[in-house]
């Protein structure tokens, strides 16, 4: 029997959390932690040619997920792809501009969503990094997988690219509501088929990104990101009720209380931008919280990240609590101001 099969609940701190438990010191992963600001994803990357042609090398996205593991030793591995992974599957095209990011061809007024030609053993790259990085990850390592919220990626696919505003997919959930919610419907099902292929090839945990959750009015989040993850979470439960589910609505701002309390989510991840009093204070007790130090708290490094990590894991002491940050980990992110964040997190005691 593998290490990985001996491995119990105990052995991994960050599943623990997720399930209810409080270690004196929060178990910790940063989110985009498999990226630009480590070396050695940039020499792969330049090898590999291109954004989607490492993520559809199982064998190299796997050691992109490692990567990080192997220099600081995080408590969880996130799966290394992409969210636009799922319109990709859908039957929308998919590539990556240099420079610029990633580019769809848009869903337009007068396009026919019913042209969409679904593809999913586009997910089979997918699926087998997930494999490779299961058989190769420490048995204390919790391993998460992931997937954009609906609202995010419909924002991708009815633009064809990312935007400031998200006003085309805005005016169309106004404009052509019909039509966007069969948009939405179709995503929910394409994502719940995907999450569940990862967690069958191997992941312990999954966690939703609403990116650009902030961008809705109060009626429109509740119509496009609480109720779409609600479904989501309930088939994903319906299937696999042991995984735990990390909700993340960037943004959301007040909104966040009713999605934690209405989605289903195990634990709810907070953006930088919250107060983390109020969150404890408004969200359901004893519901393990993520987050939620400023990516740019990080870049700045010494005292600022030592004060903000205090009021943190002082806002956060009696709830079960994953340190991480607000958001991504930025590409200019020194590789000594996160080590120097660990250990500095790592410290015995709770600093509460």
């Amino acid at each position: 029997m593998s290490l990985n099969a001996l491995a119990t609940i105990a052995d991994k701190k960050l599943l623990g959390v997720l399930k209810g438990e409080r270690p004196a010191v929060p178990p910790m992963w940063l989110m985009r932690q498999a990226g630009r600001y480590l070396p050695e994803y940039r020499a792969l990357r330049a090898q590999k040619g291109g954004f989607l042609e490492l993520v559809y090398d199982s064998p190299a996205a796997a050691e992109v997920t490692l990567q990080p593991l192997r220099r600081f030793g995080f408590d969880g591995a996130i799966l290394f792809s992409d969210i636009l992974i799922v319109p990709y599957a859908m039957g929308q095209d998919l590539w990556f501009e240099a420079g610029e990011g990633p580019r769809l061809a848009p869903i337009l007024a007068d396009n026919d969503l019913s042209a969409l030609t679904p593809d999913f053993s586009r997910f089979e790259a997918v699926y087998e990094t997930v494999r490779q990085v299961k058989a190769a990850l420490d048995p204390d390592v919790t391993f998460l997988g992931f997937a954009g919220s609906p609202w995010t990626i419909a924002t991708y696919m009815v633009a064809g690219q990312g935007s400031k505003d998200h006003g085309a997919a805005r005016r169309m959930a106004y404009g052509e509501t019909d039509r966007f919610a069969a948009l939405i419907d179709a995503i929910v099902a394409t994502t719940v088929d995907y999450l569940c292929g990862q967690i069958e090839a191997g992941v312990e945990a999954v966690q939703l990104f609403d990116s650009w959750a902030g961008s809705l009015s109060p009626i429109q989040f509740e119509r496009w990101v609480i109720e779409p993850n609600r479904r989501i979470v309930a088939a994903l439960k319906a299937r696999h009720p042991d995984i735990p589910v990390i909700g993340f609505p960037k943004g959301a701002g007040a909104k966040l209380a009713d999605y934690a309390a209405r989605t289903g989510v195990d634990a709810v991840g907070v953006d930088e931008t919250i107060d983390p009093h109020w969150a404890h204070a408004a969200l359901p007790a004893g519901m393990p919280v993520q987050g939620n130090l400023d990516p740019l708290a990080l870049i700045a490094g010494g005292r600022a990240v030592e004060e903000a990590v205090d009021a943190i894991r002082a806002a956060f002491a009696d709830r079960p609590h994953i340190f991480n940050l607000g958001h991504g980990i930025l590409p200019d992110t020194p590789i000594a101001h996160v080590e120097a964040l660990l250990s500095y997190v790592r410290k015995q005691g709770d600093r509460s």
